[in-house]
C-alpha cells in the first residue's frame, strides 16, 4: 500500500490555485491536472468513477454487507487559496521535530517559530511537513484528498473490511466560494457526508460563518495638485476614510470563537479610482445581517459627503451557517465524535471560523459536518502539517465507515 506521505507530496506538487476573477468552472485550467489524476488513480484501484464538465470527481464503492445502511460520503477540494502562490511547492520534511525554530530555506532568514506559533510544540517528536517559505503548502485541502484516497486504497486492498455504500467526491474552487455551486447531490448518492477540510487534529465542526463579500469602487477626481484646493477628491484617501468608519474591534486580528468580523482583503488605488474588497463573517445570522447593513450605511455616508456615485457597493452572500441543517441529523456528529475517540484522539467540537463545501452541501440537502485534515496556518508560507495528523484523519474515515456498517 502506498505511503500516505508519498501520496500527499505528489498532490501538493501540482499547482491548483483557483481564480476568483474567472467565470469558468473550474476557475483555472490547472485544477484539471489534479482532478484528472484523481480520476485515473481511482479507476486504477478498480473504483467506478466519473469526472464531469464542471470538475467534479464522483466515485462509489458498493456495500459488502447484507443489511441496509446509509450511504456515507467523504469530500475534499483540490484547489488552493489565491492568497499565496501554489506553484512549484517545495515541501520540507522535518523528522522527529525537536521543538525549535524551523528554517524555511527558500527565503534566507525566514523561520517557522514556536514563539510565534506555540501550537508547534504539541508536535514535538513528530514529522512536520512545512513550506520552504516561497509558497503555501497546500494541505488545505490536499491533506484531505490524500486522507480520502488512502482510505479508499485500504478498503480496496482489504476485502474483509466491512462497509456500507461509500461515496467519494473531489471538488474545485472551494477557496473562492464556488466549490459546490453545480454539485449534483442526487447523482452523488450519499445520505450523509463529511468534508475532510478542517484544521488541527481532533477538530470537528458543524457550525460555520455566514459569509458575504463586499466590493467597493471609489470614484475620485484628479486635479493638478497645484490647483487642487476645493476640487480634488483623492480616491485613496476616501477609501481609507471608509475603512476607518468600520469598527476596529471587528477585524479578524481582534476576534475569536463566535465573534464575526469585517476583513479588508484587497486595496488598489490611485487619486482617480480605488477598489477595496472585504469579506464579512458572523456565526449569528442576525448579527451577520447587521454587518451587511452597516457596510451599506458606511457607503451611503460617503456618497452623502462626497456626492452620489462616489462609493459603488456590490454586496453578495456566499454561504450560510450549516448548523440548522445538520442538527436534525445529529447522529452524523455523534458518529464522528466516536470515530475520533476510536483513533485515540480527544475531539474538539467547535465552530468553523471560515466555511467549507459542507456548508453549501448541507443547504442542498446533504448534511455534511467538517473533520480535521490536520494542517495549520493555512493560506500562507507558514503553513505546515504533522504527518501523524494526516494518518489519523484517514483512520477516522475508516472508523466512521465501520460505525455505520455496525
Amino acid at each position: 500500500m502506498e505511503k500516505i506521505l508519498d501520496r500527499f507530496l505528489r498532490y501538493v506538487s501540482i499547482e491548483t490555485t483557483s481564480d476568483e476573477e474567472s467565470e469558468s468552472q473550474p476557475s483555472a485550467a490547472r485544477e484539471w491536472d489534479l482532478l484528472k489524476l484523481l480520476r485515473d488513480e481511482l479507476a486504477a484501484l478498480g473504483v467506478e468513477v466519473t469526472l464531469d464538465e464542471y470538475g467534479y470527481v464522483m466515485a462509489g464503492i458498493p456495500s459488502n454487507i447484507d443489511k441496509k445502511v446509509p450511504a456515507i460520503g467523504f469530500i475534499a477540494h483540490v484547489d488552493t487559496a489565491p492568497d499565496a502562490s501554489g506553484k512549484d511547492v517545495k515541501p520540507q520534511i522535518i523528522e522527529n521535530y525537536d521543538g525549535g525554530d524551523i528554517a524555511l530555506k527558500g527565503v534566507p532568514g525566514l523561520f517557522l517559530k514556536p514563539s510565534e506559533f506555540p501550537e508547534m510544540l504539541r508536535y514535538k517528536g513528530q514529522t512536520l511537513i512545512t513550506t520552504d517559505g516561497t509558497t503555501l503548502l497546500g494541505a488545505d485541502d490536499k491533506a484531505g484528498v490524500a486522507e480520502i484516497m488512502n482510505a479508499v486504497q485500504y478498503i480496496v486492498e482489504h476485502p474483509d473490511f466491512r462497509h456500507g455504500p461509500i461515496k467519494i467526491g473531489f471538488t474545485p474552487d472551494e477557496e473562492i466560494g464556488r466549490g459546490v455551486v453545480k454539485f449534483d447531490v442526487a447523482r452523488f448518492g450519499a445520505d450523509f457526508a463529511y468534508t475532510m477540510d478542517g484544521g488541527e487534529i481532533g477538530e470537528l465542526e458543524y457550525e460555520n460563518f455566514n459569509a458575504a463579500s463586499a466590493k467597493i469602487h471609489i470614484q475620485g477626481r484628479n486635479v493638478h495638485p497645484g490647483s487642487a484646493k476645493g476640487k480634488m477628491r483623492n480616491a485613496i484617501l476616501i477609501a481609507t476614510e471608509l475603512n476607518g468608519l468600520l469598527p476596529v474591534e471587528q477585524r479578524p486580528e481582534y476576534t475569536e470563537g463566535y465573534e464575526g468580523f469585517f476583513h479588508l482583503i484587497s486595496f488598489n488605488g490611485s487619486v482617480e479610482n480605488a477598489d477595496i474588497a472585504y469579506i464579512i463573517r458572523d456565526h449569528d445570522r442576525e448579527k451577520f445581517e447587521q454587518k451587511k447593513a452597516l457596510m451599506t450605511q458606511v457607503c451611503d455616508f460617503i456618497n452623502v459627503k462626497y456626492g452620489e456615485g462616489t462609493a459603488a457597493l456590490v454586496l453578495k452572500d456566499q454561504y450560510y451557517n450549516m448548523r440548522a441543517q445538520v442538527e436534525p441529523h445529529f447522529h452524523v456528529v455523534e458518529k464522528a465524535v466516536k470515530a475520533i475517540e476510536m483513533a485515540g484522539i480527544k475531539p474538539k467540537v467547535q465552530p468553523i471560523r471560515g466555511g467549507t463545501d459542507g456548508a453549501n452541501l448541507s443547504f442542498k440537502g446533504l448534511p455534511c459536518p467538517n473533520i480535521f485534515a490536520g494542517g495549520l496556518n493555512f493560506h500562507g508560507k507558514m503553513e505546515y502539517v504533522p504527518l501523524q495528523s494526516i494518518e489519523k484523519a484517514s483512520e477516522v474515515i475508516l472508523n466512521i465507515i465501520t460505525l455505520y456498517a455496525s
